[in-house]
């Protein structure tokens, strides 16, 4: 069915409520948008569904969250888990309560249970709360970092981890099997209360989240020393993270937390920043306004889910805010448990430390520094939950530390997801202890980057929006695929992986050995003095990523070789 067909459909079945016929005729004659909004059904990924609210297959609805939801409603009666129920979260964007009440509502027409926050709450606390009840699956409303226009839905299964292999492809394949609006079931959400299948989860959930949380404290008598000192800055930009974040803060002693007014409160419409991501440092600006009126040690901010966070700090020699990248913060949290648990003897003999492909290799080193193993996998948070899991199934390794370059790492495995609560918290505990010792976090990273060497990583974002898009994005890949460079710049390819196809090719030998990661559309290339790059197609955005790493001997070095590493990049893909 052409997307033309597709379009009139919508406009006439009155399986869809008169309001969105009726702006679907609006439209009528608008070919290009008639096209963007149907010439493909919204992509259930294996991270679930993101994009653009509005009507249309190609948009976020309340029918296109019911399909996928009916998708997963079919694969939990076939694993004959209705009884273990779901358990759904939702952020602050707009639609996201009535997005989650429809997917409940869907799940309690399948005649499955499920047990839905009762206001707006952080993603790591979704992830918690899976396990927490026993569910077999989780449901969280949110488009994380995107623009206001975006929404989302991410599926966790009952390791409290987003889906992985096998039961990603086993979801997708239940919800592109979905082809006919009728299949699709909903109920009246009164008759789903009445009959114990629509549930409200109580507050106490939150006192056992933030119980979890303050369990990883390494140093509580610094916190009681330094926490009436320490001055913070704290933004959720709007989003979840208000509440807890504030709330373990106090809990555990921090005096001086000082919240962005303007962003304090929840705001679908993001009102104060172009984009509400911490990475982004436009998203700061409040923040570290307020930073400097309060003299704070350190400003902080999380995205409106609270699993990512950003970090600012004054260096003590220049009495300005120094930006950390998620690499640094990473890192800086890393280096901290490690070091304060080995002086206490609590680093575990088969410990590891988790993380992703375009994550800085810094981890490697810190890794051999404190004995423990370094694993690495695709990129996407799920995969470190998975390997939390796989060590408690095998007993094989104890979980240490798992973090990813995009601003996400988790403390403890209390969730199986990022968390930038815990962040925001062990963040906190490390600026406790480095100012007992006359230390900022910048100072402390300015001596951890002496230790380890000067590494820095950049990435190089092309966006490709519409069906041409996808077929260009593809296009480079292929092409990367076919043509696999031997030279990067001044930089000699040692050996090029191709995690689709499962294999690493030594450059010197020919020789071929599997990846041992799933299947992914990603290609890395291993280049001398410790540096790197990697190409992979956005997961949640019409883009191609180029991410690279050097290691220099200091700053200006460091920059200058990743400067030459990004531009010999990007010659080879513009090609």
């Amino acid at each position: 069915m052409s997307y033309q067909e597709i379009y009139k459909q919508w406009c006439a079945n009155e399986y869809f409520d008169a309001q969105t016929r009726e702006e679907l005729k609006s439209i009528a004659g608008n070919e290009a948008e008639i096209e963007d909004r149907f010439y493909q059904d919204l992509e259930f990924g294996t991270g679930g569904l993101r994009g653009v609210i509005g009507n249309g297959t190609n948009r976020m609805n309340v029918y296109t969250v019911r399909r996928a939801t009916q998708g997963l409603a079919n694969f939990i009666r076939k694993e004959n888990a209705m009884d273990r129920g779901v358990a759904i979260a939702f952020d602050s964007r707009r639609m996201s309560p009535e997005f989650a009440d429809e997917a409940a509502l869907c799940l309690n027409a399948n005649g499955i249970k499920t047990y839905i926050f009762p206001s707006l709450r952080p993603t790591p606390e979704l992830s918690f709360a899976v396990r927490e009840l026993g569910c077999i699956a989780g449901i969280v409303v949110t488009a994380s970092h995107n623009p206001p226009e975006y929404n989302g839905y991410k599926v966790y299964w009952e390791d409290g981890a987003q889906i992985t292999a096998p039961k990603d492809v086993q979801i997708i394949s239940e919800v592109k099997a979905v082809n006919d609006w009728n299949q699709v079931k909903t109920m009246d959400k009164e008759a789903a209360r009445v009959a114990g299948l629509y549930n409200v989860i109580g507050y106490d959930l939150d006192d056992k989240y933030i119980a979890a949380l303050k369990k990883q404290i390494v140093n509580p008598d610094i916190i009681k020393k330094e926490g009436k000192e320490l001055k913070i800055v704290y933004t959720p930009l709007h989003g979840t993270g208000n509440v807890p974040a504030r709330r373990v803060l106090k809990e555990i002693g921090f005096e001086n937390v000082y919240v962005v007014p303007e962003q304090e409160k929840p705001d679908s419409n993001f009102s104060t920043v172009d984009y509400p991501n911490p990475e982004d440092p436009k998203a700061f600006a409040l923040a570290l306004k307020l930073g400097k009126e309060k003299d704070a040690d350190l400003v902080l901010a999380t995205d409106p889910d609270a699993d990512r966070l950003g970090v600012y700090a004054k260096d003590s020699k220049t009495g300005e805010y120094v930006s950390f990248t998620g690499n640094m913060s990473g890192m800086l949290i890393a280096e901290y448990l490690l070091s304060q648990k080995k002086e206490k003897g609590l680093i575990p003999a088969n410990g590891a430390l988790v993380k992703t492909i375009v994550s800085t290799n810094m981890a490697d080193a810190i890794a051999k520094e404190y004995n423990i193993k370094l694993i690495e996998v695709l990129t996407g948070f799920k995969f470190i939950g998975e390997q939390i899991k796989l060590f408690e199934q095998t007993g094989s390794n104890e979980y240490c530390f798992g973090f990813e370059e995009s601003y996400g790492c988790l403390v403890g495995t209390h969730a199986r997801d990022k968390d930038a609560i815990v962040a925001v918290m062990a963040l906190c505990e490390a600026a406790a202890y480095y100012k007992s010792k006359g230390l900022t976090l910048w100072d402390q990273m300015l001596n951890i980057y002496e230790k380890y060497g000067y590494y820095k990583e950049g990435l190089k974002s092309i966006t490709l929006k519409g069906v041409e898009g996808v077929a260009k994005i593809q296009e480079m890949l292929n092409n990367l695929r076919a043509n696999p460079p031997k030279t990067l710049g001044s930089y000699k390819v040692i050996s090029a992986r191709d995690y689709k196809k499962d294999e690493i090719v030594d450059m010197a030998t020919g020789k071929v050995t599997p990846t041992g990661l799933p299947s992914s559309n990603v290609l890395y290339y291993e280049l001398d003095n410790d540096a790197w790059c990697c190409a992979r197609p956005s997961g949640t955005e019409p883009k191609i990523k180029f991410y690279m790493g050097v290691k220099g001997t200091s700053f200006e070095d460091a920059n200058a070789r990743l400067e030459e590493l990004t531009k010999a990049v990007m010659s080879v893909v513009e090609q």
